[in-house]
């Protein structure tokens, strides 16, 4: 098959016409209030659609419609294997309508097209077709017990989930959600990002003609504020999980505190520390490892390596080295088949990153690649990859997660020094060691505040490892391997006793 061009992948944008109304017990509908929202191309611009702005009402039809489903047993009261079936069907789906997924995820994200099918379709494809294989391979257990009892462990659906999802990653972030908690026997509310909310529609769609009855997943795009905040708020909602900032992420927790202490899981982005030492194995492969943990994804990642801590033994060699990589992430159309990273997500967010990029210049980091906006005449939002040096890790840009493609270089001397300065965050949900010491690795990997720690890589796993963070990163479970599940089931204990004259 000859390779798609530039041209091609135009074309074929032209041609997609996207989902743009809320779903809720299978049936395509307008906001109540009539209210639309536009989701606009980053790389124009330009009006993509305009998209139903669910509010209170609208959730609140959306979690009735879950919570009926959830309790006349369609969905809740099927057999594992036959949840499983249908999330391996979805799976095939998302496969074969991968061509239109992927142009929806790079119109409405930014996200250049030679990614966004290899790593977001497939991961989501891979997602559901593993938690549909595993959901008939969990059992239950049996408590250790005197001969006399018989104590009996099982995991039982939560009931109705609220997800709300980020922008970044809306088809891969989205099925870690969404793959768990439906293999589990839940019913699901779904409110994607108001700023991408395109594939997260089609996959509903495509999770009917998949089997999974109506009801079971809604989903009702709008904003943070109105229907996330209704989500959280809603008293027949059973769990919330998260994923996004921070400080929306404690917004939820008040959620939960003000209506039925619903269970909240969250993963609220990072300041990952990438720590290179002088004994890095292959000191050229860190530092182009460097540029993709950053520059990645336009480092809208909440994983992305925005603080490189190097050892002052090769601190120029890796300064320069880095500056020289950052002009291979040069961003550019996200159609474009040759191009590496995309646009900011809108302007806002735009904003935000120039912003910062001021900040390290007025508190004197040295700016030493990037640090402007470009291809302004395209009408989107693109900002070069920038990296700021002799940066102190008091100094914003080393502190707050920008979510941008700006790096932050720090010296440091020691093991110790480097650890200081690593876990000087209120982050902790990644980090990266660059060493040959085996026992540097060890001790360093188990001192590190972070949820997941690379030795000599970055950004490599698998659905079968947890993900999520410490301290400010994370609370409440984790998302993917069968740990995900915590979140979305109960544990329930039947103690029989089997002696003789009751208890």
């Amino acid at each position: 098959m000859t390779a798609k061009t530039l041209e091609d992948w135009s074309l074929a944008a032209a041609s997609v016409t996207p989902r743009n109304d809320i779903l809720i017990d299978g049936e395509w509908r307008e906001a109540r209030s009539g209210e639309r929202f536009d989701t606009v191309n980053p790389a124009t611009g330009e009006t993509i659609t305009r998209v139903a702005s669910g509010l209170a009402d609208d959730i609140n039809d959306a979690v009735w419609s879950a919570r009926t489903a959830f309790e006349d047993g369609r969905w809740s009261g099927l057999a594992p294997r036959d949840r499983g079936q249908a999330l391996i069907r979805l799976a095939e789906l998302i496969d074969a309508h991968g061509e239109e997924l992927q142009l929806l995820e790079t119109l409405d994200v930014g996200k250049p097209v030679r990614y966004s099918r290899r790593v977001d379709v497939a991961q989501a494809v891979s997602t559901y077709e593993w938690y549909g294989e595993a959901a008939d391979k969990l059992y239950d257990e049996i408590a250790p017990t005197a001969p006399n009892a018989l104590g009996l462990i099982r995991r039982e659906p939560v009931g109705v989930v609220g997800a709300v999802t980020p922008w970044n990653f809306p088809l891969m972030i989205n099925s870690w959600k969404l793959a768990p908690a439906l293999m589990a026997g839940n019913s699901v509310v779904l409110k994607p990002a108001e700023q991408a909310p395109l594939s997260s529609l089609r996959v509903a769609e495509l999770a009917l003609e998949a089997g999974i009855p109506s009801g079971v997943l809604n989903v009702v795009p709008g904003y943070g504020e109105t229907a996330g905040r209704a989500l959280g708020l809603h008293p027949h909602v059973d769990a919330v999980t998260f994923t996004g900032s921070t400080e929306v992420g404690k917004l939820f927790l008040e959620y939960s505190a003000h209506s039925n202490m619903k269970r909240v899981s969250a993963e609220t982005g990072g300041k990952t520390p990438n720590i290179i030492f002088a004994d890095a194995p292959d000191l050229d492969f860190a530092i182009g490892a460097v540029g993709f943990s950053i520059f990645w994804n336009t480092g809208e990642m909440c994983i992305a390596g925005s603080r490189l801590l190097v050892q002052r033994d090769i601190y120029d060699r890796v300064v320069e080295g880095v500056a020289a990589v950052a002009g291979s992430w040069q961003p550019g159309n996200p159609l474009d088949p040759a191009t590496k990273a995309g646009p900011i997500v809108d302007a806002s967010q735009l904003n935000r990153v120039t912003r910062y990029i001021e900040s390290g210049v007025d508190q004197g980091a040295r700016l030493v690649a990037g640090g402007k906006r470009t291809l302004t005449d395209t009408g989107g939002y693109f900002v070069e990859p920038t990296v700021f040096a002799d940066v102190d890790n008091a100094m914003e840009i080393a502190q707050d997660e920008i979510f941008g493609p700006v790096l932050s270089i720090i010296p440091f001397t020691d093991d110790a020094e480097a650890l200081a300065i690593a876990n000087d965050t209120k982050y902790g949900l990644s980090a990266a060691i660059w060493t040959s010491n085996l026992a540097r690795a060890h001790t360093m990997s188990a001192a590190l505040k972070a949820g997941t720690v690379w030795v000599n890589n970055f950004d490599t796993s698998g659905i079968t490892a947890p993900f999520g963070g410490y301290k400010e990163s994370g609370f409440g479970g984790k998302d993917k391997s069968l740990h995900a599940l915590d979140k979305y089931t109960n544990l329930k204990t039947t103690w029989i006793n089997l002696g003789r004259g009751g208890i």
